[in-house]
């Protein structure tokens, strides 16, 4: 692992070292997982590359109808 410096304010240092306290952890463990956490979320795809990576996915007639169908059931409704 490679070493770094990190400056923070009084309150997080305080919060951090209490916090790894509770959780049985050094410090730094704690700052490992809050990287690994924000690399994932900013590495997480958007919208419309869901919405591209899905495209064409449904082989069953009519999505359309298949969509009113099921929320005319939620309804109480048969369509």
């Amino acid at each position: 692992m490679i070493r770094t410096v990190v400056s923070l304010d009084e309150d997080d240092k305080r919060w951090l070292d209490r916090r790894a306290e509770e959780e049985g952890v050094p410090m730094t463990e704690l700052v490992r997982r809050a990287v690994r956490r924000l690399r994932a979320e900013d590495e997480r795809p958007t919208f419309d590359e869901v919405v591209e990576a899905s495209r064409g996915i449904w082989k069953h007639g009519d999505g359309l109808a298949w969509q009113e169908k099921l929320r005319g059931e939620w309804d109480g409704r048969s369509s």
